[in-house]
This record gives structure tokens, C-alpha cells and sequence, in this order.
């Protein structure tokens, strides 16, 4: 018999979807405004590099490691199993944050673009968009912001953006990152980080949607060749 949750662990759930969609706003103004103020000609502070590099490691190390299965069934002894989506959201989203809140300056200009190609490189960053909409249209949305408490059993997704790679939400993170026509030191080092944080994530994640979906995942795998860049990755 499926136990429904209590009027407080829904509050929990929805404040924490709240939690999950501030710390997307927060980390899209960071990027768009405070990172865009480089100038060319100024020098790189390595060690903000490494700092910032230390903090985004901390936040994608917990991304990854709570969300493998093993460490789910072991949440399970201890907590709702209708609420542990949640406390991921929770602690991923409070990580995030104050990934975006501590950042030090790391200074410097990689490239800046104007006329046509800035342009171009806002048409990639609205494509990148775009692509994130309609895969995220294609899934349960209240359950990656963990609102949804209740276990659902979702089905394979195999079309719209999933015909083109098998994680077409990490495609549009990587076309918005590294779009931007003004590239900072602070945006490269942060395109560079989280990018490389899901070419590393991949095969784990995809080692979870094996076993979660046996074989039917092995002929998706087959069928959709590139997992996040086509004819790269």
C-alpha cells in the first residue's frame, strides 16, 4: 500500500524545487552579468582558478555520487524512500548555490566576438535553450526538481532531442556555456569545469539507466550512437 505524503513533506518537496530553480537563476546571472565584466589585457588569478575549481569539484562529487543507486538504497534505510529525490535536490541545490555565492574573481578575456559571429554565438545559446526546453518537456519535470515524491516509474525516452544524443539536456548546457560571444575568464573556467563534470558523469549515469532498463537501454545505445556531441562524444 503506497503511504502518501504528509502536508509537510510536501511543503518540503515544493520548497525545495523552489531551492532547485533559484539556484539556476542565481548561476545564469552570475554568468550573464557578473562574469561578462573582463577586460582585455587583465591578468588571470591562478589561485581563484584552483579555489574555484576545489568548490565545483566538492558540488559534483555529491551530484554524482548521491544519485548512483547504491548509495540511494542505503538513504533508504533511513529515510522515506518518496522523499529522498528530494533531500538530493535539497543538498545539490544548497552546493550549487554557494558554489555561484563564493566564486573568486578569476580575471581575464579568452576571446571577444562582435557583428555576425556574436550573432552566431547567440543563435547557439538560443538553440541550447531551446534543446533544454523540449528535453526537459520530454521527462517529468517535478521529478528532477524533486517535487515529486511518489516513485514513478518513467518510461525510455527515445525521441524528439534523444534521437540525436542519448543526453540532449548536457548538449544544451554545453551550446549555452560556451555560446557566449564574451568569453571571460571566469565563464571559460566554469564552461570548462561543468562540462567536463558530465563527460565524466556519463558512463555512471548510464550504468544506472542500464540497470534500470535492461536491454531496452542497450538497442537505445546502439540506435542513438553519440551520448552528448554528436560526431564527438
Amino acid at each position: 500500500m503506497e503511504v502518501m505524503p504528509t502536508r509537510l513533506e510536501r511543503a518540503f518537496a515544493w520548497l525545495g524545487g523552489v531551492a532547485f530553480v533559484s539556484s539556476l537563476a542565481l548561476a545564469a546571472h552570475v554568468f550573464l552579468v557578473r562574469w561578462g565584466h573582463g577586460s582585455d589585457g587583465e591578468v588571470v588569478d591562478w589561485s581563484a582558478v584552483w579555489l574555484n575549481t576545489l568548490a565545483f569539484t566538492a558540488f559534483a562529487v555529491h551530484h554524482s555520487a548521491f544519485a548512483r543507486i547504491g548509495v540511494k538504497a542505503a538513504l533508504a534505510r533511513v529515510l522515506p524512500g518518496r522523499l529522498i529525490r528530494s533531500v538530493y535536490v535539497w543538498v545539490a541545490s544548497g552546493l550549487f548555490i554557494a558554489v555561484m555565492v563564493w566564486w573568486r574573481p578569476v580575471g581575464g578575456v579568452l576571446y571577444r566576438v562582435e557583428g555576425i559571429w556574436a550573432i552566431g554565438m547567440a543563435a547557439m545559446q538560443g538553440l541550447g535553450v531551446l534543446l533544454t526546453a523540449v528535453a526537459v518537456r520530454a521527462i517529468d519535470a517535478l521529478d528532477l526538481a524533486g517535487i515529486r515524491q511518489a516513485p514513478v516509474r518513467q518510461d525510455l525516452q527515445v525521441r524528439g532531442p534523444y534521437r540525436l544524443v542519448r543526453h540532449p539536456l548536457y548538449l544544451g548546457w554545453v551550446l549555452v556555456v560556451f555560446g557566449t560571444a564574451h568569453m571571460t575568464g571566469d565563464r571559460a573556467l566554469f564552461a570548462g569545469l561543468s562540462t567536463l563534470y558530465l563527460i565524466i558523469a556519463i558512463p555512471w549515469e548510464e550504468r544506472s539507466l542500464r540497470a534500470a532498463f535492461g536491454d531496452a537501454y542497450a538497442r537505445y545505445a546502439a540506435r542513438v550512437r553519440w551520448r552528448m556531441l554528436p560526431w564527438v562524444y
